[in-house]
């Protein structure tokens, strides 16, 4: 089965372009203010009018409230909803969209808890823990905390760049990886050749498979 891929942290309409030209499967806008890959309704608003059919639109929130995310669902014609806090299920699960739980990764456990919490979920989405910064951090967890039942698709991410994407498919076999600072030439500003490498590795190996 081929593996799905995501750019996130996308900010300007050029990148959004060069990614689907690259054979992206999804892009993501962050609506979470202290990230420097942040974006307005207004902004996403205007690179999803340019995004075509069949390329996923996600949306990434943090600890939102309710009422912030329906503002933003009013805006952005958002696909899927990707929440990257404490959210319990319930919250994530009343807004009539598919939705991914973000967790990150300390240990093995957190992953099982999560499984089971999150059955709803359409995925899984598992990234590096930094105390400070909600995703985003380019920084790789340890993969071999992964169990190999999952009840709910698994998204990887955390680190990934074209070095490491091949060996990250092959020995954690996820549905979908999910990539941001491993394609930019700097905070938000994405790089086409890296975006064209980093699809170019995933379908490398599913080639190979």
């Amino acid at each position: 089965m081929s593996i799905r891929t995501k750019i996130c942290g996308i900010t300007r309409e050029s990148d959004a372009i060069a990614a689907v030209e690259a054979g992206v499967d999804a892009i993501g806008f962050v609506f979470y203010e202290p990230s420097p890959r942040a974006v307005s309704t207004e902004v996403a608003a205007q690179i999803a009018r340019k995004v075509p059919a069949f390329v996923n639109i996600v949306g990434l929130f943090v600890n939102p409230t309710k009422t912030f995310v329906d503002q933003v669902l009013a805006d952005v014609p958002l696909d899927t909803l990707q929440f990257h806090g404490d959210e319990p299920a319930e919250f994530c699960h009343q807004f009539g969209r598919r939705w991914i739980k973000a967790i990150r990764v300390q240990q093995q456990s957190q992953i099982d808890d999560a499984f089971k919490t999150y059955q709803r979920a359409s995925g899984l989405l598992l990234d590096a823990y930094d105390p400070d910064r909600f995703g985003g951090t380019g920084h790789r967890f340890d993969w071999h905390l992964i169990p190999a039942i999952r009840p709910v698709p698994l998204i990887l991410a955390g680190g990934l760049d074209s070095d490491n994407v091949a060996r990250a498919i092959e020995q954690v076999r996820p549905w979908a990886v999910d990539v941001s600072g491993g394609v930019e030439r700097e905070k938000g500003i994405k790089d086409p050749a890296r975006m064209k490498n980093f699809l170019r590795e995933v379908h490398r190996v599913d080639k190979t498979d």
